[in-house]
């Protein structure tokens, strides 16, 4: 008998076991942030929450399994469309279903069932767009030459170009630079030749480090197309002593409650270093504190394993659109966990994105398990199909 026709043998126990460590450690970590004072008032148990969303996660993650990648693939643009209608949705719909929420006109609010951000759903209906995009435009230029690579690169742009508009009206520059990481990272294993990729990072790299001198050295000369809040907010990354008292507050007590932390931090729930919003974007200011060094690099070797894993899939499937599907959601959760960690410790300017996995948030949170689903659906239906024989014995 062929054991790896059992339902057992077609599940990713890695990456379950894997999810069951984040769902641990963010439970844990979410527990102890919310009994400090600022949440007694909310009546809310966020823990509790976060362990009914992880639920609903793996029930969106049996509801993704359930269906092929080719299945997917023939919906790109079905979910794609769909995304984009919900984007829409957000700027024409009334404040009573569309509330302001930490500046930003980027949440559903349903009653009893909260609130619902779709740009994280739609991050990963882009990923499933771009990679359809680009394993159509492989299959059906055979012979590269430099105007397919450029054609290429025009219509993921337009493709990345819709949401980012979107997004940008809300406006929401985190989930902006999201958009842009899982871009990048499809474009990388595209195929596209470096003779038109290395000018395109170059010419970003000198815009980026122009802006930040000018910034500094020369802020009078951009004043006029930036907003206050926009430049105070660098200015508050760059100097955050200066500005502790206001746009840098969160900034200086996170790095002041992660350096308090030490080599093994100060235990569960013996955090004394007040934190906002320590429970969703600033949650690793918790586990830097309570446990330390050691609790944040476990956290960390969490992410590298998960990526790791995600690579290890991607290198053994045979599938052209599997392998940009998987490229997309790392370089999704990379650079949200890059970004948010940074951020945490002044590495990177403050963005507003969670710690996926981690933070609390039922949207961000279904949003990545989403995701994940679809690496699941690559081993549930094509095992034998995505690795080699040796492995197969």
């Amino acid at each position: 008998m062929n054991t790896q026709n059992k339902l057992s043998d077609r599940i990713d126990w890695t990456l379950v076991i894997l999810l069951i460590f984040f769902m641990i450690a963010s439970v844990l970590a979410i527990a102890s942030a919310q009994t400090t004072g600022q949440y007694a008032a909310t009546n809310t148990n966020f823990a509790l929450r976060q362990g009914q969303i992880y639920i609903l996660g793996f029930i969106i993650i049996g509801i993704t399994m359930s269906l092929d990648m080719d299945q997917f693939r023939k919906m790109a643009w079905v979910l794609y469309g769909f995304g984009v209608i919900l984007l829409v949705g957000l700027l024409v719909a009334p404040p009573s279903i569309v509330p302001y929420i930490n500046g930003a006109y980027s949440w559903y609010r349903f009653p009893v069932l909260g609130t619902l951000q779709p740009s994280e759903f739609m991050k990963t209906f882009t990923i499933i767009a771009l990679a359809r995009v680009v394993a159509s435009h492989n299959e059906n230029f055979a012979q590269r030459t430099f105007k397919t690579d450029l054609w290429m690169l025009t219509k993921i742009g337009v493709v990345l170009g819709v949401p980012l508009v979107l997004i940008d009206a809300q406006p929401d520059l985190g989930t902006m630079l999201v958009f842009m990481a899982i871009a990048a990272g499809i474009v990388l294993v595209s195929g596209i030749t470096w003779k038109l990729l290395l000018p395109a990072f170059l010419a970003i790299g000198a815009v980026s480090s122009t802006l930040i001198y000018i910034v500094i050295f020369a802020p009078s000369l951009i004043t006029r197309y930036f907003d206050d809040y926009q430049l105070r907010r660098i200015y508050s990354w760059l100097d955050p002593y200066t500005y502790s008292s206001g746009d840098a507050y969160q900034l200086t007590t996170s790095m002041s409650a992660i350096g308090s932390g030490e080599i093994f931090g100060k235990g569960y729930q013996n955090r004394q270093v007040y934190v906002p919003d320590n429970h969703t974007d600033f949650i690793f200011s918790v586990v830097g504190e309570e446990y330390g060094f050691i609790g944040a690099s476990i956290i960390v070797s969490l992410f590298f394993l998960l990526i790791y894993h995600l690579t290890k899939v991607s290198l053994q499937t045979k599938s052209p659109f599997n392998a940009y599907v998987c490229a997309g959601i790392i370089s999704m959760i990379t650079f949200h966990a890059f970004q948010n960690i940074g951020m945490t410790i002044q590495v990177l300017p403050i963005t507003g994105i969670p710690l996926p996995l981690i933070s609390y948030g039922g949207s961000s949170l279904m949003g990545v398990m989403f995701a994940l689903g679809l690496v699941f659906s690559m081993r549930f239906h094509h095992k034998t199909y995505m690795f080699s024989s040796e492995e197969e014995v």
